[in-house]
């Protein structure tokens, strides 16, 4: 009666049964020993059938706890002898992946765990080595993104993100209308768009149907956007104008609180939005920035900056409205503000094709870069760069052929 309990909770079907069920409470574990019934099997490599069974093969497997128990999963695994190919090959069983020591539900539920917390946190709730749960992320999600299809991708976003303490990064590549990571690779360099390039190939993409490639203004992205991916419109989106103006502001204050001890611990006064600014905060500044203060002129600059992308009129009265801001940081004599509007004018179309692209959801590109550094940090870093990677794409990889929970909620009783 268990045997027959058993083998429907994993979800076997005949020839496949559980023979036997040792349960050993001393040791807290309980054991399935599964066999498979008849004496032939279809050849694995060939699918001939009716091929008979040439030896067979201890092998076990982790599985899901049952109750408090640990439970594992035992099988004689049988190898076919084949007349037909002439090969011995073993038989694969349903309830694993092939090559792995854990059952599939097993590794589900280790990476349903794995996107909320870090991976040591996860081994020792499930009582299993680092290394054993990154060899079954780096599985799923190299599995995962071969399947995944990339034909209808048409405007993408490049950032970098640090991954390691010094000049450690890699670059992210992310579909902008379905707000999903579609690459990662080590590095920030022009060869990044090359590899993506290829990879985007391989997934059934045609690099010449991306009409949009929104990016910072960093040199080597936009050479390797305009050596690889030469048909897109390239457009540099406003939340790094905007930081670059933050940037302006910081370097105005820190050399005028040199002399006005009024801006001594104001930093984040500044470049916060209002709405986001505490008590003490906001008393501060109520008075600071309609001062005469060279600082609160490069605030009032950054607002009118940063009001312009909130508006986001129509492409022409926007063109307008920074051409005026431009002409002001122009004449401020702020030379941090003078650079920016340098900037501004020497990537003017850029600037000017992120107001009228439609799909540029870059903010949500900023969203998935606080999520990968608050993993990183909860995690105290990741040991390579390739894991780094394959927990960005669990978080923000949308990859639909990841194994899902297997826990879910009961239904109640009628």
């Amino acid at each position: 009666m268990q045997e027959a309990l058993f083998c429907h909770a994993l979800g076997l079907k005949a020839p496949w049964a559980v023979q036997r069920v040792a349960l050993d409470v001393e040791r807290n574990r309980i054991d399935l020993y599964i066999t498979w019934q008849t004496t032939s099997a279809p050849c694995p490599a060939c699918g001939a059938l009716d091929q008979k069974l040439h030896d067979q093969r201890q092998r076990s497997w982790r599985h899901l706890d049952f109750f408090q128990f640990e439970a594992h999963v035992h099988c004689q695994l049988p190898r076919v002898a084949c007349s037909c190919c002439g090969g011995v090959t073993q038989l694969k069983v349903p309830w694993a992946r092939e090559g792995s020591r854990f059952t599939l539900l097993f590794e589900a539920l280790a990476l349903t765990l794995t996107r909320e917390m870090p991976v040591a946190a996860c081994a020792r709730i499930l009582r299993c080595t680092d290394n054993a749960l990154w060899r079954q992320i780096d599985a799923h999600v190299t599995l995962a993104r071969t399947q995944e299809s990339y034909a209808q991708v048409s405007v993408i976003g490049i950032d970098e993100t640090s991954c390691a303490k010094g000049q450690h990064y890699i670059t992210l590549v992310h579909d902008l209308q379905q707000a999903r990571l579609i690459y990662a690779t080590a590095g920030k360099d022009a060869g990044t768009l090359g590899r993506f390039v290829e990879d985007f190939k391989a997934h059934k993409g045609e690099p010449e149907t991306i009409e949009v490639v929104c990016m910072d203004m960093s040199k080597a992205f936009i050479a390797g956007a305009a050596e690889h991916l030469p048909a897109a419109a390239v457009a540099f989106d406003g939340f790094h104008v905007v930081q670059m103006a933050n940037r302006a502001l910081d370097t105005v204050r820190r050399e005028e609180a040199r002399d006005e001890r009024w801006l001594k611990k104001t930093r984040w006064c500044w470049l916060k939005d209002e709405g986001r600014w505490t008590l003490k905060e906001r008393q501060k500044m109520e008075w600071l920035p309609y001062t005469r203060l060279k600082t609160a002129r490069a605030w009032r600059l950054k607002q009118a900056l940063r009001d312009i992308y909130k508006a986001r009129e129509n492409p022409s009265s926007s063109a307008q409205a920074l051409q005026r801001w431009v002409r002001w940081a122009q004449r401020c004599r702020l030379p941090p503000f003078t650079a920016l509007a340098k900037t501004i004018k020497q990537h003017w179309a850029g600037i000017l094709k992120a107001f009228d692209a439609t799909g540029l959801h870059t903010g949500y590109v900023e969203a998935v870069n606080s999520a990968l550094q608050a993993a990183k940090a909860k995690a105290r870093g990741y040991g390579t760069t390739n894991h780094f990677i394959a927990v960005a794409f669990l978080i923000a990889g949308k990859l639909s052929h990841l194994p899902l929970n297997p826990l879910h909620k009961a239904r109640p009783l009628a």
